[in-house]
């Protein structure tokens, strides 16, 4: 059983529903009878002063544009941090709300149903398609769905047991509120008698139980009729009383008396739910700690499943037994039905549509993922809590395991500056988490970057030239294996598989932990240069000789978009300097800042974790990426023509140049999977069409000595051979064998096992 309390607007309001949090009240509502404030405002108070009270909405009658309304609890919602309830007034009142004449009663019911259409429409943020909704009571036009709520807010309809209204109940809602006439007011809370007794029925046990199961079992009857487990509906009911030695009457008396009567009520009516509708301090404790837990020991009433409703069922996909879902990711999985979809099933730059997103919170969790999921005759997709640009972390129909809930940052052993860190992190929390030690560890070039995928196979950042690649500082592992088992690995203990982690990871298992080495942090200078780069080859030549020739403490990269009629083509070129000195910053700076005509410029000393601070929001890409990437030793003076000959044709929008080298280059070729150990730059370019980049970009493979696998979208298998040449590959497939003979893990840059 759950307990609420239903408030009066006015006084301390907030205060009482403080106190009923702290008394452990499951559920907040305020009434809005004669309120001098604004409840929804009022429910905002009190959202933003309690922590983990659910908060009822409602039973809302003047409901206005339900659009709008579904906007605000969804927006609620969000800030609550999912806490929002929703009921609309299921009675002859809503007809008063309603700008189209005078209704009738199964008018007024009808209106409500198009209006709880409209509702669910709003919050259906998962459908791209604009809102379009023509009823004989409520239209919309082309109106932006969202924002999706922060989880499936229940929706409820408070009406007593007419059968049009429980009828509705049974066909779109998530639950009933036993509303019902009062007949004797005194005897309730003597601060709201005329505003309790319009709506609470106070005419004895029996005959409220009796209602309420005579609604109940109509409600049910209409639930099957409808296609739905009647359990699925929950039942509420708003009751008051005082607590007094005599004369006793329902819910008049001493607690046992309460006992009594709110046991029948809730047997007999199967509720779910009691709201206390009260606004007496000593009431609400009094019931809190002499009445509801006697009712939790003593109900009988069967508790609905834990199954999802039959509004997210609808969406489920062919292909998947969602029925088999192990029990410990049931309430943290995401189906195509849930308010959540829309913010899980998208990747920085490619929009997806997976059957079932797995969020498991712990590594045994992921074991059981992965169990069930190699079950499942659909794609299987790995997503850490990145960007994704290679589009191998989501899916249309397949299952996605969502590891973004592992997501710690621990300092394990500071003599020796080795952090645990968990797959889901984000690379700009793992700088902040770095930054009071004095430490960093060179991660790509942006903070919302996240660790798994990046971590699995290579990682040119900031420090790359300085303290070699990501994968360099890795000193160990622990991963979740193709048949769910779990293991360490590091260069003791399966080091065959921890030398394939490094590069090829994704392949192999899902890493939960990654141990590494950070490196010395502290300032940085930070450059933003603007050049002409007109002559688009020349300045290739020129940056590319001035980065290799640079100190290692040196790391830049270059972005060359579209040229614009009458400008000069633009190139951005951004760097880091391992330094807080000016002076330092200033001379290594100059040499590239001379190769092409300086426009403008931004230099500025930082903290490192300030250039990889990013915000933290969801991906919700739309279509398909379209990129090439390479590695490359040399800008040599045929490469830069390519490019340039690729930048001027308009097939490219965005041709990025990243520096390497340096530490990463001392590291053997052997060493681990990451093979491109020569490669001084990272050369990637997006366009919008596949065809049409490929044919320019195939024409330059002869310039480049490996892949970047993270940055490219081109599934032909010679691009695995590009990024594992031999003997690698040979290596790795023998690897695959041993450890995913099956390939379960094949939606990424895959490799195929060896044959026996």
């Amino acid at each position: 059983m759950n307990y609420g309390v239903l408030l009066g607007a006015g006084g301390d309001v907030v205060g009482r529903a403080l106190l009923s949090e702290e008394l452990g009240y499951d559920v907040v509502s305020i009434r809005d009878e004669a309120a001098e404030l604004d409840v929804w405002t009022l429910l905002s108070w009190v959202a933003a002063r309690t922590s983990r009270i659910r908060l009822l909405a409602g039973p809302v009658a003047e409901m206005g544009n339900p659009a709008v309304l579904a906007r605000a609890a969804a927006s609620l919602d969000l800030l609550s941090g999912g806490r929002v309830e929703l009921a609309l007034d299921g009675s002859g009142a809503l007809a008063e709300a309603i700008d189209v004449g005078t209704l009738g009663e199964a008018d007024h019911v009808s209106a409500l149903g198009e209006a709880i259409d409209v509702i669910r429409g709003i919050w259906a943020a998962n459908v791209r398609a604009p809102l379009h909704f023509d009823g004989r009571h409520h239209r919309v036009s082309g109106a932006e769905r969202g924002p999706a709520p922060a989880h499936d807010i229940p929706l409820w309809l408070a009406a007593g047991p007419d059968p049009d209204a429980l009828r509705l109940t049974a066909a779109k809602a998530d639950g009933w509120l036993l509303t019902a006439p009062g007949v004797d007011p005194a005897v309730a809370d003597g601060r709201h008698d005329t505003a309790v007794s319009g709506r609470i029925g106070l005419a004895g046990a029996g005959a409220l139980a009796d209602l309420a199961a005579a609604g109940g079992a109509l409600l049910d009857q209409e639930a099957v009729a409808a296609g739905r487990d009647p359990r699925e509906l929950r039942r509420l009911a708003i009751v008051t009383g005082r607590f007094q030695p005599a004369p006793e009457a329902f819910l008049v008396g001493p607690p046992d008396r309460w006992v009594a009567d709110l046991l029948r009520l809730i047997n007999d009516g199967a509720l779910t739910t009691l709201l206390l509708a009260t606004d007496d301090e000593d009431t609400l404790r009094r019931f809190a700690t002499e009445v509801a837990p006697a009712l939790r020991a003593a109900t009988t009433t069967e508790q609905p499943p834990t199954t999802r409703s039959v509004f997210a069922r609808r969406h489920r996909r062919d292909g998947i037994d969602y029925d088999a879902i192990p029990p410990a990711l049931t309430q943290s999985a995401v189906e195509p039905g849930d308010a959540a979809y829309a913010r899980v099933r998208s990747t920085y730059l490619r929009g997806g549509s997976p059957g079932l997103v797995l969020r498991p919170g712990t590594p045994d969790e992921v074991s059981q993922a992965v169990r069930y999921a190699r079950t499942q005759p659909v794609k299987l997709s790995i997503r850490s809590g990145g960007h994704g640009i290679s589009g191998r972390s989501t899916s249309n129909g397949g299952i996605v395991i969502d590891v973004s809930r592992l997501n710690t940052i621990e300092v394990t052993d500071k003599a020796t500056r080795r952090i645990r860190v968990g797959p889901g992190a984000r690379w700009g929390e793992v700088a902040a988490a770095l930054a009071p030690h004095g430490w960093a560890l060179t991660s790509g070039d942006y903070g919302g970057v996240g660790v798994g995928g990046l971590a699995t196979a290579g990682g040119i950042g900031w420090f790359v030239r300085e303290h070699g690649l990501t994968i360099d500082h890795l000193r160990a592992v622990d991963l979740v294996l193709a048949d769910g088992s779990q293991v360490h690995a590091d260069d003791q203990e399966n080091a065959d598989l921890f030398w394939a982690v490094r590069g090829a990871g994704a392949n192999f298992g899902v890493v939960t932990a990654f141990e590494f080495e950070a490196h010395e942090g502290g300032d940085v200078g930070f450059a933003q240069l603007v050049v002409d780069a007109t002559d688009t080859a020349g300045f290739l030549q020129r940056w590319g000789a001035a980065m290799e020739a640079a100190p290692r403490d040196l790391t830049s990269s270059l972005i060359i978009g579209q040229a614009r009629p009458g400008q000069p083509l633009i190139a951005q070129i951004m760097a880091v300097v391992h330094s807080g000195d000016a002076e330092t910053i200033i001379n290594r700076l100059q040499p590239i800042a001379a190769a092409a005509p300086l426009l403008d410029h931004s230099i500025q000393v930082l903290p490192y974790e300030a250039i990889m601070h990013a915000p933290h929001g969801a991906h919700d890409a739309q279509g398909e990426p379209v990129t090439r990437a390479a590695l490359a030793d040399h800008l040599t003076p045929e490469l830069a023509a390519a490019a340039a000959r690729l930048v001027a044709s308009g097939r490219t929008y965005f041709f990025q140049v990243r520096s390497a080298g340096g530490a990463a280059s001392d590291v053997a070729p052997d060493a681990t999977a990451y093979a491109g150990r020569s490669a001084n730059f990272s050369l990637v370019a997006f366009g919008p069409a596949r065809r049409a980049l490929d044919e320019l970009w195939d024409g330059m493979l002869h310039h480049f000595s490996g892949q970047y696998i993270n940055f490219e979208t081109d599934l032909r298998p010679e691009r695995v051979q590009e990024a594992y040449p031999e003997p690698t590959l040979r290596r790795l497939r023998a690897l695959k064998r041993r450890y995913d003979p099956a390939n379960v893990f094949r939606d990424n840059f895959n490799i195929t096992p060896s044959d026996p």
